[in-house]
């Protein structure tokens, strides 16, 4: 396939070229299906929402005013896609939870203290998808796409002492996970050095 330039890519999305706007699709297909992942409760429904995302960007192109990045912009669209899942009423009852707060100096843990280096992307994946599903939502926005807990409270309607309460429920989840799988990587090791 041809590389476009983003001007190209813009002026043949508008002009609705099927070849742009697949190759636009195909350039940001893992990227964004990432993106979705991390918010679905499994692969098929991240493949529906990447689909639905591209289907915003498709539709809604002409709102995009070359004023920063095309490919934030994009971004924007497949989380705020992946937030509108999250707000169907079939989800929100499974996410409805009652929390007690949290006191504040528990809340300033850092997230780079929990030993995610040494875990693979893939394996992260899988383990913030068994995270409750408000959970794992309040963790992306707050550590992936950068939303601070008043805007996480604004977007999904909870207060920000919830919000407080999941990234600091979603952070001790996967530590635990974290230490678990290494945890099992070392007895493994251990067990096949013995072997030989």
């Amino acid at each position: 396939m041809p590389a476009y330039s983003e001007q190209e890519i813009l002026y043949g999305c508008r002009q609705k070229n099927r070849a742009i706007q697949e190759y636009l699709y195909r350039t940001y297909y893992s990227l964004f299906l990432k993106v979705c992942c991390r918010y679905a409760k499994d692969m098929q429904d991240a493949e529906q929402l990447l689909n639905d995302g591209f289907l915003k960007v498709f539709t809604q192109i002409d709102k995009f005013t070359n004023s920063g990045s095309f490919e934030g912009w994009m971004r924007r669209i497949m989380v705020n896609t992946c937030l509108d899942y999250l707000r169907s009423t079939a989800l929100k009852e499974e996410m409805a939870i009652h929390v007690k707060a949290v006191p504040a100096e528990e809340t300033n843990l850092s997230v780079t203290n929990m030993g995610i280096e040494s875990v693979g992307f893939k394996e992260l994946v899988e383990m913030i998808q068994t995270l409750p599903a408000m959970t794992k939502t309040v963790f992306n926005l707050f550590v992936f796409d950068g939303f601070n807990h008043r805007e996480i409270s604004g977007q999904l309607e909870i207060s920000e002492g919830t919000s407080h309460w999941h990234l600091h429920q979603a952070r001790n989840l996967l530590q635990k996970k974290i230490m678990k799988s290494e945890n099992n990587n070392i007895n493994k090791v251990t067990y096949e050095a013995r072997r030989i």
